[in-house]
């Protein structure tokens, strides 16, 4: 797998839909405080040399362990395909910050030769993220990173960039579910917010920056009140288990679109540019296709 890097280089992202809401997350860890001085210092005298730099990707708890839906439903998954592409870890300077800057500005990057499809919900319960790739990188601190999710060139995922196969159990009743979104995605992310710092590479040492997908904002979480803001922005799962036929859905985003309600839909397509995070930082959603 193909990396390359590259000095003293500026990189704008454009998107095709504007700036979306973005929601908060249930049970989300304690945010870290900006770096400290002795903290950037620090990182500013390692900067000398290369390291390995590790591109993790990250479903959660949610995906690996299984989680109650803001409707009740159980929900567990056997594969969560997500094929990642234009994968790039920025050391921004300014700091990037996705909520405020229309542009990346990098005096390095690392970037991802090929995309990739990886399975977010690979092994047990305590598994680590999805290991994407590891490539010599330049040290200092990587504090922002972008990617695009883009149709899966072979694979159980085939044409689709994202495709969630599992299991729905309420009241008795259960659902086996495979659905295969169409959409492309495209996602540029400040720094990793989260219980330790990601991306400060010192020279002959190994650091990870991750890109994390929050689920359960398409689902809802059944332990977070109802008024929370990640239920009443999640779709749920009623909705989906109300097209399954003899306990079976198999589902594409063109399916979806006429088999939902047009508001159903539109939520649906609301919540897709929120999935994307580092950690619980936030992203700019900078390309939706439908």
């Amino acid at each position: 797998m193909a990396f390359k890097f590259s000095p003293l280089k500026s990189v704008g992202f454009v998107g095709t839909v504007g700036a979306i809401a973005l929601q908060a997350c249930s049970g989300a860890p304690p945010q870290a405080d900006n770096p400290s001085d002795s903290e950037s210092t620090a990182a500013e005298t390692a900067a000398d040399g290369t390291g390995t730099l590790v591109v993790r990707a990250n479903g959660e708890d949610f995906v690996r362990q299984g989680f109650t839906t803001k409707d009740g439903w159980d929900v567990s998954f056997d594969h969560l395909y997500v094929t990642l592409a234009d994968v790039t870890a920025y050391q921004a300077d300014p700091a990037y910050e996705p909520e405020k800057d229309s542009e990346i500005s990098a005096k390095e990057q690392v970037s991802l030769g090929d995309p990739i499809t990886v399975d977010l919900a690979e092994g047990d319960d305590a598994a680590e993220p999805i290991q994407v790739a590891e490539v010599e990188a330049p040290a200092g601190r990587y504090n922002a990173l972008a990617w695009e999710m883009v149709p899966a060139a072979s694979g159980p995922a085939e044409g689709y960039p994202l495709m969630l196969v599992g299991t729905a159990t309420k009241a008795g009743e259960t659902v086996d579910f495979t659905l295969k979104m169409s959409e492309e995605l495209g996602f540029s992310c400040g720094d990793f917010v989260g219980e330790e710092r990601k991306g400060i590479l010192t020279a002959g040492e190994t650091a990870d920056v991750e890109a994390t997908f929050h689920f359960d904002h398409l689902f809802g979480d059944g332990e977070a009140p109802p008024d929370d803001e990640i239920n009443t922005g999640a779709l749920g799962f009623d909705p989906l288990a109300a097209l399954a036929t003899d306990g079976q859905l198999e589902a594409t985003s063109e399916d979806l679109e006429q088999q939902l309600s047009d508001e159903q839909y539109q939520t649906l397509l609301g919540i897709l540019p929120s999935l994307g995070h580092v950690g619980e930082g936030h992203c700019e959603e900078t390309q939706l296709t439908t």
